[in-house]
């Protein structure tokens, strides 16, 4: 096996962005296989806690439930069997909610904590892995940027939790009324959608939990370097980069384009917003809900099985685009499909460049983003067929219902019109497999299942033939 020379670990330690072309060992794994790995380790030891009788309030849990289960939470989907308020004991909730933490921050971001409280010298490789999981580019400063993530998800998720107990302390009493404002907390910012009261339909008239669920979504689903960049250029937009200009923009389209389209569709529905019981101020506010919490965070305040068919597709199509890259949420991506639009713009104009906000974005970025949209599309209409195959169909179980709920498990949402309680065994390792894929990413799973040709042996250039397009 070829050694690595002093002189070229130099080199690649004064040039990071060179570290991508260091041949490192055969035998260290991928950083796309590791985060697999990792993830995949993380969910059997929930499955192991939450099959634990203390996790139960009754019978123990089935391995497969408690394995479902703890998918849902570490992918931070939201998508169930059990209730977490009821069936679960104060254990029990406590390891779900851990998951979830883990789950959103990404298990490289513990581990490097963990790492760094024990004083152990973080290595080359592992550096690699915690750039691979946050979608950086360089290794310099990744350790920095950790400790920075953690300091701040912390920070956000206890102003989110003391706001939350001037409501739940009153409804709850003090011990109750804590824990459920800590979890609802860590929930929302890490788009998991776990409650503790059977259903967000029980805030369907309080603004205030409401809104407060609403900006913890948003501010975990936007993607940690944005709010750094935000944060180092005092947010003005016109310093921002590129990556959270597109963001930015996207999110505000989708979620204010969102909530007026609910609006408008649900307004005299008497199940939703119509119904008599939801106070008239709180309509439009019921509206912004569902628009944020279709966007991978799984909360509902209506009922997903009383909406419009447009309502659904909507909702679908908000699941499908999830949130935004190193967030805490899954699904396409909001840069991903943002790009891939702007793809189909610029062709029609004639443009063989995507330019946006003044600048032309990478080729290679391009040609990714039509790679991921295909994949997630594919992926989406495999599980769908495959799941048809294997569910009976009842009057919850059907083609709509079906497709909604795989949609919403790969954009690790959780929302559900009733089929994830009618999965079968062989259904729910499915939408196991979906949900996984989901938070982990179409593109690291491809990278960590396949073999990379090394750089070098595709040197050749070959002529260029005609295709006819269209």
């Amino acid at each position: 096996m070829r050694r690595i020379g002093i002189r070229t670990w130099l080199h690649a330690i004064a040039a990071p962005h060179s570290l991508a072309r260091l041949k490192v060992k055969k035998a260290v794994t991928s950083p796309s296989r590791v985060l697999m790995l990792g993830f995949g380790a993380l969910i059997l030891l929930g499955a192991l806690l939450l099959h634990l009788p203390l996790s139960s309030t009754g019978e123990r849990l089935p391995f497969l439930d408690a394995l479902f289960t703890a998918t849902s939470a570490v992918c931070v989907t939201g998508l169930t069997v059990v209730d977490p308020g009821s069936d679960l004991t104060l254990f029990g909730q406590v390891a779900l909610i851990a998951l979830i933490q883990v789950g959103g921050l990404g298990f490289m971001t513990l581990s490097t904590l963990i790492l760094i409280l024990l004083r152990r010298r973080i290595t080359l490789s592992e550096r690699l892995v915690i750039s691979n999981s946050l979608n950086q580019e360089g290794l310099q400063g990744m350790v920095a940027l950790t400790v920075r993530i953690v300091v701040l998800v912390l920070a956000i998720e206890g102003i989110g939790a003391v706001l939350l107990m001037t409501r739940m302390i009153p409804e709850h009493g003090v011990a109750r009324g804590v824990w459920h404002s800590v979890f609802h907390s860590i929930s929302a910012f890490c788009n998991a959608g776990f409650d503790l009261v059977g259903g967000f339909s029980y805030y369907k008239n309080d603004p205030v939990v409401q809104l407060i669920i609403c900006a913890l979504i948003t501010v975990g689903g936007i993607g940690f370097s944005v709010l750094f960049d935000l944060q180092r250029n005092h947010l003005r937009f016109a310093r921002l980069s590129l990556h959270s200009k597109l963001v930015l923009v996207i999110s505000a389209i989708l979620t204010l384009g969102g909530a007026i389209c609910f609006f408008v569709l649900e307004i005299e529905n008497p199940r939703t917003l119509a119904d008599p019981e939801m106070y008239p101020y709180m309509r439009p506010i019921n509206a912004l809900f569902q628009s944020v919490t279709a966007r991978t965070a799984g909360y509902n305040t209506l009922n997903q099985a009383d909406l419009t068919p447009p309502s659904l597709m909507l909702t679908m199509i908000l699941m499908f685009i999830g949130a935004s890259p190193a967030s805490t949420g899954g699904g396409l991506k909001t840069t991903t499909f943002g790009l891939f639009f702007l793809l189909i713009y610029n062709v029609l104009r004639g443009r063989e460049r995507v330019v946006v906000f003044r600048r032309t974005v990478n080729q290679g970025q391009m040609n990714r983003a039509v790679v991921l949209f295909t994949l997630a599309l594919t992926l989406i209409i495999v599980s769908y067929l495959l799941l048809t195959l294997l569910l009976e169909p009842s009057e919850a179980v059907n083609s709509s219902n079906i497709m909604y709920e795989v949609i919403s498990a790969f954009g690790t949402v959780g929302l559900t019109i009733g089929v994830t309680a009618e999965l079968n065994a062989a259904g729910k390792i499915l939408m196991c497999v979906v949900m996984f894929v989901g938070r982990v990413g179409l593109l690291t799973i491809a990278l960590g299942i396949t073999r990379r040709h090394p750089k070098g042996q595709n040197h050749l250039i070959y002529p260029e033939g005609k295709v006819m397009i269209g």
